[in-house]
């Protein structure tokens, strides 16, 4: 009797969670939009701890730039997803023929009643694509800018950092390299 109780309790935990997952390839991984731990995870190898820290938390610990950098990433997100809806907005228009053709065009089950949604999730995940591949660029170009000598480093914090002990360089640098190509 106890084994069969055990068996209910760990049946119980263990199907709303299956339940609660994405199908397969329903996910927003599979939709090529990755989390924003997994952004910034991928920033961090990309250029490296010590790149990764001076461009998020330049004083702080490895915790505090990834914490830095999921909380950069939930704001662009939201940001996006604004910029998004307002373009899908425009494009439906409000006549019933533009907005039927914009059902046709992005909505995907019966009634195309989903194509708002699927137009605000396709144009956000797209810019989100695109300001993390400039951010990478950015980033890779900033470290090679800095060197590793303390004279290039010293000439490097000279040129981009705007506070009185120039810490915040790098994070300047891949800011202004970012945007000069989004």
């Amino acid at each position: 009797m106890k084994s069969l109780i055990t068996i209910a309790a760990l049946l119980s935990l263990v199907v709303p969670a299956a339940l609660a997952a994405p199908p397969a390839g329903k996910g927003p991984q599979a939709q090529g939009q990755s989390s924003a731990s997994g952004t910034c995870k991928e920033q961090r190898k990309a250029v490296g701890m010590t790149a990764f820290r001076l461009q998020y938390a330049p004083a702080g610990s490895p915790k505090a730039a990834m914490d830095a950098c999921l909380a950069q990433h939930a704001q662009l997100v939201s940001t996006e997803a604004k910029n998004a809806a307002k373009e899908c907005k425009a494009e439906r228009g409000t006549s019933p023929q533009s907005i039927a053709a914009f059902n046709d065009t992005y909505g995907t089950n019966g009634n195309k009643r989903n194509a708002f949604g699927k137009c605000v999730s396709a144009k956000a995940g797209a810019a989100l694509v695109a300001h993390q591949e400039a951010t990478l660029n950015a980033a890779q170009k900033c470290k090679a800018l800095r060197g590793t000598t303390p004279q290039s480093i010293a000439a490097f914090n000279g040129t981009y950092g705007t506070n009185a002990n120039k810490r915040n360089a790098f994070g300047k640098c891949v800011s202004k390299l970012a945007q000069a190509h989004t």
